[in-house]
């Protein structure tokens, strides 16, 4: 629209006259008029234009009211600085308590009250309104004349109509000044009716007094009412009242507005339209009650005389499903300026008549989450959760099928019952096999359920899963935690967020996994120290997580769902945990313990009337190379001066083939399974190469490698035994160790010749590569042996081989290598003759910065041996095919660091083996 007006002004000549230079048409009048005032005042400015000739007064509205006089959304910082002149304790009007912070109720209905507000202005005009100065009366006469007229009340309140002269408004209802015109219209205009409605309305000046957020005066509609005029002003401040908004006229209270008839039942009769002049008032807030616990709604409440807790309660929109409101509590201020506890009954009239007052606060309790008449099913079962008790109910009838009601890899051997004792909160556990209560229903072996039992499932194996439902369990509820601690790690990259390794696998073991070589421990991850603090902080909210869900498992749905990817020892840990701290002075611990050949060594609950095979069973069975003969089961007796220690030899074969002869277990039993006498587990090693039956051998206990040797076949035609090579892995593991260690070295090292005051002129660039090298070194383990002595059946020659080992013997070779600090590393076809220097000379000389007092030989056999003059004088005799010449680098080159000469060792050595290995 105001492109097409903009074209009209032009053609008009607006543009360049101050005045109109051709008459203007009723439909543009019209079109002016219904833009913006601020519009207007600017196509005025901009082209000359008179508002006079559009019927208007210059600076009048023509819309009565576009958008009033409007307060920002509040402020953060507005709200503290108003709150901190009360107190600063009270911030943004929250009352803090034991249960968390309560929000005063219906304050939030402004809190992001919007910068622009459009007022009413396009609905119907109810009858009564009364027409005042600005409003406007659009006329349409029909008939023998047709004609449309936008009349706006003057100031004396008179209202000029062309073909009637002056009508009088003062005092008049819009309906009646309907009637008036058309009546006029009618006698004076012979053959002409009259269509009178209401057109822009005027605009009035009010006041909004009191606790309002922003008083002062403000322009409204002339339809505005009580609740418009609040939003104009931004609402109701912090301190003011909800429940006794006065609106004021000529000074006397007409009325008195609830907000809380409209918040809460939606009644908005009392929401009177203003008049000019008028003044909304909100006087300070009146008494009030905080409202707690299993209510819909908790919050503090605003009251009025003599409202009760049936009123409050009605205020918070009812009680919870969960509620208890039989044991509710109002806390009340005495005349000694303390507070007093008072128990209500909710559920009678006389609690529900109880007079609320100023400064009370009321907690509804919640009901216990325990289930009366319920069995909870968790674990290894296709559908776990909660389930109706039934009179008699065996495990037989909970779980009828083992196809469709167990999981494919659940213990078919080992199952739990937990049931409570006493209101207390004492268990006892029963054990029972799932395969023969199932299979053999209403026998003994089908134990009869009780109200409040759980029913445990578990796993055949600990096998590594699929966690990953878990895990975002875990991750939630630590996200929980940490958005209320204010606390969080997750920007942080080196933070481990394996909540399982960390959490539920290893709660009963903090320490990290390693290995063990020869006593010297091997940890996993090389990771920095940093990063291991890190992980271990973060290992410890992830653990502690773990530990409280666990405590909770049978009562936590979430983690209830869940439960079949729990391994044994988290499905055990809260039973365990409550027979501990069940035992009474004196009264031992319900559990027992079980170690060695076993397939899940660790603490069980004791059961009811269990014993050996019971145990072994809660186990998972021995392991193979078990020891059935005997067994030792040890047992703390306790007497009046003390307690001693008593090992018992136990006949597990007899003890499983007879379970009812098997030893009765009491608290604190541990059971230790011993290993078959010589037994070892399935050990193998691998010949390869130029043997006549390469493979993978079994080998027993002492078997050498000359026994396997013969195993294979002996050798073959083009077998070159002396280049054989050995590799070992519990060696393999010591140079990894080894590696590490000259790695710390090399870095402190850097570091403190980066840190001496001494002049250094140490190349980091160079010493940082050396470092990478280092690190990215693999180990091989090669043992050097004397395989042609072995063959001949030299008895010291021989080894004894261990698991794992592996023997290559490669093809006859007819070539040496020379590496190191060479113009051109590479190998050579061996010449019977040629010296080492000759050699050297054939890869192009030793570089500037070469060590060429060291120089040494790499055998084929991966023996070293240091040149003499034999080698530089010619000598063939020391030199043989697959050897491999190293020229080492100058380790006083320039950098003096002491470690680079046996840094370098290890790098040329190991690229040796590895070579020697490449043909594998």
């Amino acid at each position: 629209m105001k492109k097409i007006i903009l074209v009209w002004f032009v053609c008009l000549g607006f543009a360049t006259a101050p005045t109109f230079a051709a008459s203007v048409s009723p439909q543009m009048i019209q079109q002016f008029k219904n833009l913006p005032q601020s519009e207007q005042q600017r196509l005025a400015k901009q082209y000359g234009i008179d508002p006079s000739q559009f019927g208007l007064q210059q600076g009048q509205s023509n819309q009565g009211l576009d958008n009033p006089e409007l307060v920002s959304p509040r402020d953060d910082d507005e709200d503290v600085q108003k709150s901190d002149r009360k107190d600063k304790k009270d911030k943004n009007d929250f009352l803090q308590n034991d249960a968390g912070k309560l929000k005063r109720f219906g304050y939030e209905m402004f809190a992001g009250a919007p910068s622009t507000f459009a007022p009413t202005s396009d609905t119907p005009v109810p009858a009564d309104y009364f027409v005042g100065p600005g409003d406007t009366i659009k006329v349409q006469l029909f008939g023998k004349e047709s004609s449309q007229y936008d009349l706006t009340i003057a100031r004396n309140g008179v209202l000029q109509f062309p073909e009637l002269g002056p009508i009088n408004t003062v005092g008049l209802t819009f309906s009646t000044l309907r009637e008036t015109i058309i009546e006029k219209v009618k006698q004076q205009m012979i053959g002409v009716q009259a269509n009178v409605s209401m057109g822009e309305l005027r605009s009035i000046r009010i006041f909004v007094a009191g606790d309002a957020y922003k008083p002062g005066s403000y322009t409204v509609s002339s339809l505005a009412t009580i609740t418009q005029a609040l939003f104009v002003s931004g609402g109701v401040s912090d301190i003011g009242s909800l429940r006794d908004i006065q609106l004021k006229r000529h000074g006397k209270v007409i009325s008195h507005f609830d907000l809380y008839d409209l918040l809460l039942n939606g009644d908005s009769s009392n929401d009177l339209p203003l008049r000019s002049g008028d003044v909304v008032f909100i006087p300070a807030v009146g008494p009030s009650i905080s409202v707690n616990g299993e209510v819909q709604r908790p919050a503090i409440y605003e009251l009025k005389p003599n409202e009760t807790l049936a009123d409050v309660v009605k205020m918070a929109a009812g009680l919870k499903a969960g509620a208890y409101p039989k044991s509710s509590t109002v806390e009340r201020f005495n005349v000694n300026g303390l507070k007093s506890v008072i128990s209500v009954d909710l559920t009678e009239n006389s609690g529900k008549q109880f007079v609320a007052k100023d400064g009370d606060y009321l907690r509804v309790k919640n009901s216990s989450k325990d289930y009366d008449n319920a069995i909870t099913l968790i674990g290894a079962v296709v559908r776990p959760g909660v389930y109706q008790y039934q009179a008699k109910q065996t495990i037989s009838s909970l779980l009828p099928s083992l196809g469709s009601d167990l999981l494919r890899d659940a213990d078919l051997n080992y199952g739990l019952v937990i049931r409570d004792l006493d209101a207390l909160g004492h268990i006892e556990v029963l054990q029972f096999s799932p395969a023969n209560a199932i299979s053999h229903p209403n026998t003994i072996a089908d134990l009869t359920l009780a109200p409040k039992d759980k029913v445990v499932i578990f796993n055949a194996n600990n096998n590594a899963r699929n966690r990953f439902e878990l895990n975002q369990l875990v991750n939630k509820r630590i996200e929980e935690i940490e958005r209320v601690t204010g606390s969080s790690d997750n920007d942080n990259p080196l933070v481990s967020r394996d909540l399982f390794t960390s959490g539920f696998a290893s709660l009963d073991d903090d320490r990290q996994q390693e290995d063990s070589v020869a006593g010297v421990v091997v940890s996993n991850n090389q990771r920095l120290e940093k990063q291991k603090k890190q992980q271990e902080q973060q290992a410890k909210m992830v653990s502690a997580e773990v530990e409280k869900m666990l405590m909770q498992l049978f009562d936590d749905k979430e983690l209830i769902k869940l439960s079949y990817q729990l391994n044994r020892e988290e499905l055990l840990y809260p039973i365990i945990n409550k027979l501990k701290h069940q035992s009474r002075s004196g009264e031992e611990a319900k559990v027992v313990a079980i170690n060695g050949e076993v397939r899940f060594k660790g603490i069980y609950p004791l059961a009811e009337n269990a014993n050996v095979a019971d145990l072994i069973a809660a186990a998972g069975g021995l392991s193979e190379g078990a020891y059935l003969k005997r067994a030792e089961l040890s047992r703390i007796e306790t007497t009046q001066d003390g307690s001693s220690l008593r090992h018992l030899s136990i006949n597990l074969s007899q003890s499983l083939s007879d379970t009812r002869t098997a030893e009765k277990l009491e608290p604190r039993d541990v059971l230790t399974v011993m290993k078959i006498p010589e037994w070892q587990e399935n050990q193998t090693v691998e010949v390869r190469g130029e043997v006549k039956f390469p493979g993978v051998y079994s080998i027993r206990r002492g078997e050498t490698l000359e026994d396997v040797l013969q195993r294979a076949g002996g050798f073959t035609d083009n077998a070159y035994i002396s280049a054989s090579v050995f590799v070992r892995d519990s060696l393999k593991k010591q140079e990894e160790l080894e590696i590490k260690k000259f790695a710390d070295q090399l870095r402190r090292e850097i570091a403190t010749k980066g840190l001496s005051s001494e002049n250094s002129t140490i190349n980091y660039a160079d010493a940082q590569q050396m470092l990478l090298d280092l690190q990215n070194t693999k180990a091989v383990g090669r043992l050097v042996i004397d395989l042609p002595a072995i063959s001949l059946g030299i008895a010291e020659a021989d080894l004894q081989l261990e698991n794992k080992d592996l023997l290559y013997v490669p093809p006859k070779k007819q070539t040496i290598s020379v590496t190191g600090e060479v113009q051109h590393p590479s190998s050579h076809r061996f010449k019977k003759g040629l010296s080492v220097e000759q050699y050297i000379e054939l890869a192009g000389n030793p570089k500037k910065r070469a060590d060429a007092d060291r120089i040494y030989v790499i055998k084929a056999n991966g023996a070293v041996e240091l040149p003499d003059n034999s080698f530089w004088s010619g000598s063939d005799e020391q030199l043989a095919p697959g050897d491999t010449i190293v020229v080492p680098l100058d380790t006083e080159y320039k950098d003096n660091l002491t470690l680079w000469s046996q840094i370098t060792g290890i790098i040329y050595n190991s690229a040796v083996a590895l070579a020697a290995l490449g043909n594998i």
